[in-house]
């Protein structure tokens, strides 16, 4: 799955690098910009949408073992427990920082309502109108994953066809959403769930589907994505060809390149999470001080690069001396909770 974790990696490298810093430029540097630079800048923010399906089919990977041939899949892990420890170690101590950065960095800022730092201190700002613009606002999409998660562990646990049943459901309540409500253009707010259920179930069935599709042509995944990438759906979302061809088939394509696995891809992929996180609040300090850079194209190329330097710094700092010794001690702590427990039953 390590390359998994070096597309990823690159799909938070866009979402930080290129989508959210056009708004460090004047209209006319942006305009300027080539045609793929250009595409990032309109439809960078589908790139979540790639988030949510690589976390589905990873989700998959390392959670669900087979019972016995034939038989379904169940949890990997032993207690439901476990599960969530691991969720929360991963994604809680980060997002906290940041939330506490964002509060103090931007105390004026009308949208950091004290419910919005409620629903962000939950985990829940994803679900709460406009609050997924406040704080550290990219992380509206982590608040819709745990949902994801949770449903995925109810599902497992309640064995194969349970499963089966919340992932169709899932998907099916989102399709039906994008087809009932679904705008050209984009992102809409009331869009981050139906987005999140879609990828990340989508992302179970490509995994359970695994062994088929590996035998699917090259060409045909690069013509899927080609396809997904160019179509024009006129009034409704293109979000869905985005959803449904392009970033499956590029995730199916990722997985045969020996190059997603190599090591500055694993170094990416380790910090993709903090790179989403902490671009934000530089982002923002960044206009705060220089406002609208105009210029030309070589403008626009040493100021990303000088951004994006720094987010990189921050965020290997993030995974060296936050992420990875926090996740190690709320582990730590629900090691010791669980032995004292079992040594409580034994007696």
């Amino acid at each position: 799955m390590t390359r998994l974790d070096g597309l990823r990696g690159l799909a938070a490298c866009g979402v930080a690098l290129l989508y959210h810093p056009q708004s460090l430029f004047t209209s006319d540097v942006n305009e300027a910009l080539p045609g793929l630079l250009r595409w990032f800048q309109h439809w960078g923010w589908t790139l979540v949408d790639l988030f949510f399906l690589i976390s589905g089919y990873i989700f998959a990977h390392v959670y669900l073992v087979e019972r016995a041939p034939g038989q379904g899949y169940a949890l990997r892990r032993s207690t439901m427990g476990s599960f969530a420890v691991a969720r929360v170690a991963r994604l809680y101590p980060l997002h906290l920082v940041m939330l506490l950065v964002c509060a103090l960095a931007f105390l004026g800022d009308p949208n950091n309502t004290p419910l919005a730092f409620m629903a962000n201190l939950f985990m829940l700002q994803g679900f709460v109108g406009t609050v997924g613009q406040s704080f550290n606002g990219p992380s509206w999409s982590i608040s819709v994953e745990c949902l994801c998660y949770v449903l995925f562990a109810l599902g497992a646990v309640g064995g194969r066809r349970m499963l089966q049943r919340v992932t169709v459901l899932a998907i099916a309540g989102a399709l039906l959403h994008f087809a009932l409500q679904g705008r050209a253009g984009g992102p809409w707010v009331g869009d981050g769930l139906p987005r999140g259920l879609l990828g990340f179930f989508l992302g179970q069935v490509l995994w359970h589907a695994r062994a088929r599709l590996r035998h699917a042509p090259t060409a045909l995944l690069v013509c899927l994505m080609a396809i997904g990438i160019a179509l024009d759906m006129g009034r409704m979302s293109s979000l869905l060809p985005l959803s449904l061809l392009a970033w499956p088939a590029l995730l199916l394509l990722a997985l045969r390149l020996k190059f997603m696995g190599s090591v500055p891809m694993r170094w990416l992929g380790d910090r993709s999470y903090a790179i989403y996180l902490v671009h934000w609040p530089i982002l923002r300090l960044f206009e705060g001080h220089y406002g609208p850079i105009s210029g030309g194209i070589g403008t626009w190329f040493a100021v990303t690069l000088g951004f994006g330097a720094l987010v990189l710094l921050v965020s290997d700092l993030s995974f060296r001396y936050l992420e990875t010794p926090a996740r190690r001690a709320v582990r730590a702590v629900w090691q010791r909770h669980a032995e004292t427990r079992r040594s409580a039953q034994a007696a």
